[in-house]
């Protein structure tokens, strides 16, 4: 259901909110980290703990989302042209946004004014990221979709093999047809469940935020952002204003009143730099707002894999930086390259920890002109650039599961009118 600012004809308190919880918790910790530092950096467990709670139920969200989704429209030709629209959005924005930071990065220059020695860089600082590397490649990809059994996906934190299996699942209800009913009944029944739970963990959000904001502030301190993190944010700015406003306005509705729909998840993830930290909660706001159940649990999951923009910006961006500011000059056909390469890493990054980085690094590894070493100029601040990603990946998603919807014949416009001004279910008729 829409959560609404009336409970019983009164007005709610405007401290009850969750946007508003998170919001104060994200000052405090920033407060605390920045005036003690050493206790800020002491209070990561709060925002670990938090994003691992919220990793628990990750995957039995996509599954039971995704499984009764397919299996209640028995239509397996729906489910197929959802899938098909959805991997042409994702592949099109993708690549979009590769380019914008192609682009920014080729006309600001960010780091052509620090004439470093490519020599003078510790390759040691990076190396972990580097020996992840080889799990984002196309045999990595392949090999890491398939899980060791039928349940173990349910028990990982793989989204791509969640998904495979769901998918499966639900094909294989659809297809045995009326002796499903009763397991898929039970599945409806065990959802409800698993979506309280998503409720009550959310309650501890501001807990986490506020732990996460501390850590961040108090271990890196605010000095750290620099001109690419600004850029960085600038551009991704733009990216969802411009282009996902103009994509939302095509689409019939306002990116800025998705963005306040969305804002207690949002901050959760400026708090916590985790777009998984409000994945459930993402599924049941496009629900409500009026997305079909099984759009929404293709699109999401999906799109948390296959549509990263804010990631696909970074690439792009921070490779360049990285190129200029050790002095070595690509070539157009050297940037395409890079692009190529950056388009099929951020796909098989999925599930891979601290996919942003690894993928980076997996995409220099393969264009031998810019030294991988170089990624330790970035490794200070990357963690501001980390919540940017978050948040304009989350957005992105957001915006593709209302399109996709709206593509299929799958979106009820008045609930979603009625979801993004506000206003309550008795509204919607």
């Amino acid at each position: 259901m829409i959560a609404t600012d009336t409970v019983r004809g009164q007005r709610r308190p405007f401290w009850t909110h969750l946007y508003v919880q998170v919001l104060i918790a994200i000052a405090l910790g920033a407060l605390v980290g920045q005036i003690w530092p050493d206790t800020g950096a002491a209070l990561k467990p709060l925002g670990d703990a938090f994003i691992k709670l919220v990793k628990m139920i990750i995957a039995p969200v996509i599954f039971l989302t995704l499984v009764t989704g397919i299996a209640g429209i028995r239509d397996l030709g729906e489910v197929g042209r959802v899938a098909l629209k959805a991997f042409v959005y994702f592949l099109f924005f993708s690549t979009l946004a590769l380019i914008i930071g192609l682009i920014v990065a080729n006309t600001v220059q960010p780091g052509a004014s620090l004439h470093i020695d490519p020599a003078s860089l510790d390759p040691g600082s990076v190396a972990d990221y580097a020996s992840k590397a080889h799990d984002v490649t196309l045999t990595g990809f392949l090999l890491g979709i398939i899980p060791d059994s039928l349940l173990s996906p349910l028990v990982g934190d793989n989204i791509l093999q969640v998904l495979l299996i769901s998918i499966l699942t639900g094909v294989a209800l659809v297809l045995i047809g009326e002796p499903g009913q009763p397991i898929l009944a039970m599945l409806e029944r065990i959802s409800a469940v698993v979506f309280r739970i998503v409720g009550l963990l959310m309650r501890l959000a501001p807990i986490g935020a506020f732990g996460a904001i501390a850590f961040t502030v108090g271990n890196y301190g605010v000095a750290s952002l620099a001109e690419l993190v600004g850029l960085f944010y600038l551009t991704a700015i733009m990216f969802v204003v411009i282009v996902l406003g103009t994509v939302a306005r095509l689409a019939g509705f306002s990116i800025f009143k998705l963005i306040r729909y969305l804002r207690a998840e949002l901050l959760l993830v400026l708090g916590t730099s985790s777009s998984e930290a409000a994945l459930p909660a993402l599924i049941e706001k496009m629900e409500d707002a009026g997305c079909d159940k099984t759009v929404v649990g293709l699109v999401v999951p999906t799109g948390y894999s296959f549509n990263l923009d804010g990631t696909n910006i970074y690439m792009t961006l921070a490779a360049l930086f990285i190129a200029q500011a050790t002095g070595i000059d690509l070539s157009i056909g050297e940037q395409l390259a890079l692009l190529a390469v950056a388009m099929l890493s951020s796909k098989g990054a999925a599930g891979v920890t601290g996919a942003g980085f690894i993928t980076l690094a997996a995409t220099l590894s393969i264009v031998p002109t810019v030294p991988v070493a170089g990624m330790a100029l970035i490794l200070g601040i990357d963690r501001f650039m980390s919540e940017c990603r978050s948040l304009t990946n989350f957005i992105g998603n957001a915006v593709a599961t209302v399109v996709v919807a709206k593509w299929e014949g799958q979106l009820d416009p008045k609930r979603l009118r009625a979801a993004l001004d506000g206003r309550t279910e008795e509204d919607w008729e």
